[in-house]
């Protein structure tokens, strides 16, 4: 007689069937993704990730959530300046005017559900994101640092890598990258 499968994971719908001395796993069958976050730091390399995010997501018929975040903590020692409200406005105010230039030169390749402008710490602030949005893959741009300036930056990208809640894409960009 066999015992009925039992969901142990519900989000990953994997389930077991006990059998007398074996142990089946049926996996869940990965979908095709819909819905694509692309976090931007809104640098130099931002449009090589966000044209090649474009890209995936023309090809697959998904629509993508554009996000930058804006580091408050950091901003200060950054740019050495104190950084006041009014400050702080004119700051998202361009951001989020850049990040709109940037959504608006592709709307006509592939449509953007949301353009979205947050604060707080990057890492945790994409995670939170993707799993509101119920977002089925991120894409988003590394620079490949090693060494002392990985260590003293750290790598937000290999951060979302190993706590997503969904398949991270990195695409390489500056030295070394390939077009």
């Amino acid at each position: 007689m066999r015992a009925p499968a039992v969901p142990l994971d519900a989000k990953l719908a994997w389930t077991f069937t006990f059998e007398p001395g074996a142990v089946r796993e049926i996996t869940h069958l990965m979908h095709t993704p819909r819905n694509i976050l692309v976090p931007v730091e809104l640098g130099v390399h931002t449009e090589q990730v966000l044209d090649y995010a474009v890209a995936v997501a023309a090809k697959l018929d998904a629509k993508v959530h554009l996000l930058h975040v804006v580091g408050r903590p950091l901003l200060g020692s950054e740019v050495s300046i104190s950084v006041t409200e009014t400050n702080m406005d004119a700051i998202m105010e361009q951001c989020q005017q850049q990040l709109e230039f940037l959504a608006k030169a592709r709307v006509d390749k592939v449509p953007f559900s949301a353009v979205l402008l947050k604060t707080g710490d990057a890492r945790s602030i994409i995670d939170a994101t993707a799993l509101e949005l119920g977002i089925d893959l991120i894409i988003m741009g590394t620079h490949g640092r090693r060494g002392v300036s990985r260590l003293l930056l750290g790598s937000v990208a290999e951060s979302v890598v190993r706590t997503a809640c969904c398949p991270v894409l990195l695409v390489r960009t500056g030295i070394g990258a390939t077009a």
